[in-house]
């Protein structure tokens, strides 16, 4: 399965609330889940206050619902209180992609 659209976001946490961001991220695992055009969420961290999320759609739809749901409103509900700046999310398009094949039902 190719999935055409990604959102790649870099999230600079507050040296004091690098817990919270990390437990927010973590925790926003299951909202992730719970979209059905989010085929792919992936939450990580690349320094000690440097946190990211890569995301993975089939449609530009799916994309745009993604950017309004749940875990962008979590994050920019408390981003002036945990984030040392407005999180950089940018719209990627994904060249190829390696998936595992799915499981039959």
């Amino acid at each position: 399965m190719h999935l055409p659209l990604g959102l790649l976001a870099r999230i600079e946490a507050k040296p004091d609330h690098v817990g919270e961001v990390h437990d927010l991220l973590t925790g926003a695992l299951s909202l992730a889940q719970a979209e059905e055009g989010t085929v792919a969420w992936f939450a990580f961290r690349l320094g000690p206050t440097t946190f990211g999320v890569f995301d993975a759609f089939g449609t530009d739809d799916a994309r745009r619902a993604h950017l309004e749901g749940r875990i962008a409103q979590a994050l920019l509900g408390q981003g002036a209180r945990l984030l040392a700046e407005t999180p950089d999310i940018r719209p990627v398009d994904i060249l190829a992609t390696k998936l595992p094949a799915p499981t039959p039902a």
